[in-house]
């Protein structure tokens, strides 16, 4: 720091030291006496010089003065003085010259006076040190920076892979999506592509259908009587059908004779009713289950309960008054009561009524039973019931596990053949049933099997069918009642395949019809030619 002030005489005042803030102090400088004018304590001074003590004695007194700071002794003078060896010196105190002045800044104001100033607000420039930061503090200012830099590094970092995570889960939601719709498109379960209906029309429906068909006879035991069903698999569609079948369905016996189902299970057995079943429907039935009441029983049992939305009230016939089975939305039948309510009805009731409810049981059955096909066979033997030849428990088991999970998948319906106040199928039996659900066109008999002629009434007499069915027995075909028709005045022959035109022909010929009465047409389903006996029928060749 510079200690010279402008404007100041360097030769009047002297620098005495620094106040609290820094600023150097000043004073004005003393005038050194000589020997002939120092008449006090200054520089000179001969105390054992002649004639000093009377000069000492003859000196005017200085006036009195403020006590004056001294930075180095720290206490000022009482006589406000300067003293620069302090009280320590040992010398005697001596007077100061009278034009002292109290020691100031040039150009400042003056330094404040007083016993109040302390020596720890006196700065010196020595009292000041510089100290270096640690090196320490700027590893961690280094550390910081790097802190700060690599944290939001990871925050991009996990932003990245935030979106890369998101990128690949829409992948794979999208694949999982495709992959979804593309199996429920090839099952044909979408809806906006039709449902069954896709599945009725599409190319696969348009083709050839393979079905798998068993006949299911339920015999009760305590009340009498015969329950008949058929149940379709179709494994093109994906599709399966109970087909019920009323007892009082026309069949032909084995010797070409009239006969109904239910005297035909009573009488044929299964192996004959079965086949008078294939050569009325057309069907290719692969086997015959007889069910009796109490393996039905035990069946219910084994898959532990069944659900059925019933349609009436079942009394209990152990107690009178009481109800086996209530009516109601999915009420749980146990063994007897699914028993109860599949042999069910009411007096004055149709047996086609007591025919549905053993359908509804049928169905139940099948969503419970296991769809494994190893399960159902171990369900079927569990039963220890004692099956016809022509179905083994390993067929058995297998097949009813396809139809179990038809029937979990909603694939699965129930239908009523319509027959007839005579027991002969109707017209929308044909198309309905026997065309939709059992094959849509019969099948080409195999080489040696006689040919299926429908013969529909249509004289209004019942004696002329019969006449016509003697006719063609005896000619080796094989009748196959078509019902009965609109009173026609001519007789008429059709068939729906070119192939079977010479077959139609003598057809007419053995029926004493001329052979302008054979045409192309629509033949019955169940049929491989149709004969239409009008009032022009006599009834002989």
């Amino acid at each position: 720091m510079n200690d010279r002030y402008d404007g100041y005489d360097q030769q009047n005042y002297e620098l005495v030291g620094y106040d609290e803030f820094g600023r150097p102090v000043y004073r004005q400088a003393q005038q050194a006496p000589s020997y002939e004018q120092n008449a006090g304590y200054g520089y000179g001074y001969d105390p054992y010089a002649p004639g000093q003590q009377q000069q000492q004695q003859q000196a005017p007194q200085p006036p009195q003065q403020q006590p004056q700071y001294d930075p180095y002794a720290g206490h000022p003078q009482q006589d406000g003085g300067y003293d620069p060896y302090g009280a320590a010196s040992g010398t005697a105190q001596q007077p100061r010259q009278t034009e002292q002045a109290t020691a100031y800044i040039p150009q400042q104001a003056p330094a404040p006076a007083g016993p109040e100033r302390r020596e720890d607000r006196d700065y010196r420039t020595e009292q000041f040190d510089f100290v270096e930061e640690p090196d320490e503090n700027s590893e961690d200012v280094i550390d910081w920076l790097k802190f700060t830099e690599s944290r939001s590094e990871r925050r991009e970092e996990a932003k990245r892979r935030g979106r890369n995570r998101i990128t690949a889960l829409v992948v794979v939601l999208a694949l999982c999506l495709i992959g979804g719709v593309g199996y429920l498109g090839y099952q044909g379960k979408l809806p906006f592509l039709g449902g069954d209906d896709a599945k009725k029309d599409g190319p696969a429906a348009a083709g050839p259908q393979n079905r798998d068909v068993i006949v299911v006879h339920l015999h009760n035991t305590k009340g009498g009587g015969t329950s008949s069903a058929l149940l379709v698999n179709n494994t093109t569609t994906g599709q399966a059908t109970t087909v019920l079948l009323p007892n009082a369905l026309a069949l032909s016996g084995e010797d070409g004779s009239a006969t109904t189902l239910a005297k035909s299970v009573d009488e044929d057995g299964s192996a004959g009713t079965g086949d008078s079943i294939d050569t009325l429907l057309g069907t290719d039935i692969e086997g015959t289950w007889r069910l009796d009441t109490p393996y039905l029983n035990n069946l219910v049992e084994l898959v532990g309960n069944i659900e059925v939305t019933t349609n009436t009230d079942v009394p209990d016939p152990a107690k009178k008054g009481t109800f086996l089975v209530h009516k109601g939305q999915e009420q749980t039948l146990s063994g007897p009561a699914a028993v109860a309510y599949a042999t069910y009805r009411a007096k004055g009731e149709a047996q086609t009524a007591q025919l549905l409810r053993f359908g509804q049981v049928m169905q139940g059955v099948l969503r419970k039973l296991s769809s494994d096909p190893q399960a159902a066979t171990t369900t079927v033997q569990t039963l220890a019931q004692i099956l016809d030849p022509s179905l083994t428990e390993k067929d058995l088991g297998a097949f009813l596990a396809k139809l179990a999970d038809h029937a979990k998948e909603g694939d699965y319906k129930t239908a009523l053949l319509p027959v007839g106040q005579d027991g002969t199928l109707s017209e929308a039996a044909a198309n309905s049933v026997v065309e939709d659900v059992l094959g849509g066109t019969v099948k080409a008999p195999a080489e040696g099997d006689a040919l299926r002629v429908g013969v529909k009434n249509a004289t209004g007499d019942k004696d002329r069918s019969e006449k016509a069915r003697i006719t063609l027995v005896n000619g080796g075909y094989t009748f196959v009642e078509a019902g009965t028709g609109t009173t026609a005045a001519t007789s008429q022959v059709t068939y729906a395949d070119a192939a079977r035109k010479n077959d139609a022909v003598e057809v007419a010929k053995t029926l004493g019809l001329p052979a302008s009465a054979v045409k192309k047409g629509k033949a019955a389903a169940n049929a491989d030619v149709t004969v239409v006996i009008g009032q022009d029928y006599t009834g002989g060749n």
